[in-house]
């Protein structure tokens, strides 16, 4: 039987190995998307070919070697259980693809379009709850580059940024509500992005990093990653009953020199340890799937950190992974769409 209508989940991907030259074409992906790295094209190849790609993949590759297990990549690994795990929930064929790496987006797309010839529309999920020209919309344009190629008579549904989705906040206060006893202070860590990124995505071209930005409503609001972590953390705080002085916010991963969001997750753990914080609690809810950026750099790195400048007690809350909550509330998404006739 073939179906008129399919699910696609995309993540972010990894190399296929921990091996120089898998992580160096892994790197190379990556950094020379448009949407990560927005320079023109001669001068990102430049920075790229010259600078990033002779040194930084030994170091990437020794942190991926960290956190490696026998059956390959985690994000890989806990990915590919989400899909199986909502393709059990769901009767609609539900796929999962990369943006960078393996399962790739046009492969997976291919397949799809294969297996269902009478295919009408597909919804994409970006594993994303924040909106982000770095990893929202480079999944976005890529699908759509790729189904016009192929197939443009395919509809396409984006699954929306699920920041302030309640269910997605409840999860998240489930999730961190069983270590409140564990730690005196929360800290939620964002992967980071430049500043000039928000001002590229502003539809109103004024509205970010204007005074106040994040507490003035406004359409720039959609598609703004620094007010979307903001509103997260605040809605997630307030169900679990925290006060102001009880958590805060940094971003992390920073890359190059550029400006990019503040405080800085290693600069702000350092602070609250020699301010006397001695219990810490760190959780990550820009990644739904525990990765290189929440296992070595905040669950090894950050610890270590933190210990080093005084802290005694450090309290890594895993990602959303396979959490059945978190299935089910994709399954809701899926249920939701209105297809096509």
């Amino acid at each position: 039987m073939s179906n008129t209508h399919a699910v696609l989940l995309v993540n972010l991907g990894s190399p296929n190995s921990t091996s120089l030259p898998d992580v160096r074409a892994y790197l190379k992906q990556f950094l020379m998307d448009k949407y990560v790295i927005d320079l023109p094209w001669l001068l990102r190849a430049m920075l790229i070919y010259g600078i990033i790609l002779p040194f930084r993949p030994k170091k990437t590759a020794a942190a991926y070697n960290e956190i490696w297990t026998k059956s390959g990549s985690p994000l890989i690994i806990t990915s590919q259980s989400q899909q199986r795990l909502l393709q059990e929930q769901v009767f609609y064929p539900v796929e999962l693809a990369m943006r960078y790496g393996t399962p790739s987006i046009p492969d997976t797309i291919a397949s799809l379009i294969m297996k269902n010839p009478l295919l009408k529309s597909i919804h994409v999920i970006p594993l994303y709850p924040h909106y982000a020209m770095s990893s929202t919309k480079t999944v976005e344009e890529e699908v759509k580059r790729v189904v016009k190629q192929m197939r443009n008579t395919i509809r396409l549904y984006f699954q929306p940024p699920f920041y302030n989705d309640p269910g997605y906040i409840e999860i998240m206060k489930n999730s961190i509500r069983s270590h409140l006893s564990s730690f005196d202070y929360l800290l939620f860590s964002y992967h980071g992005i430049p500043y000039r990124h928000l001002r590229k995505t502003d539809p109103t071209k004024h509205h970010c990093l204007s005074k106040n930005c994040c507490s003035r409503p406004s359409k720039a609001w959609d598609t703004c990653y620094q007010h979307q972590t903001v509103d997260s953390t605040h809605r997630i705080a307030e169900s679990l009953g925290l006060s102001q002085s009880q958590y805060g916010i940094a971003y992390q991963s920073r890359l190059g020199r550029d400006p990019w969001l503040l405080p800085n997750t290693e600069d702000e753990i350092k602070r609250l340890a020699s301010q006397g914080v001695k219990r810490l609690g760190v959780v990550c809810p820009s990644f739904v799937s525990d990765c290189l950026e929440t296992l070595e750099e905040i669950k090894m790195e950050a610890r270590e950190v933190f210990e080093e400048n005084g802290g005694k007690s450090f309290t890594y809350i895993d990602c959303l992974n396979i959490t059945p909550s978190w299935i089910n509330l994709m399954k809701k998404w899926v249920e939701s769409v209105s297809l096509p006739v």
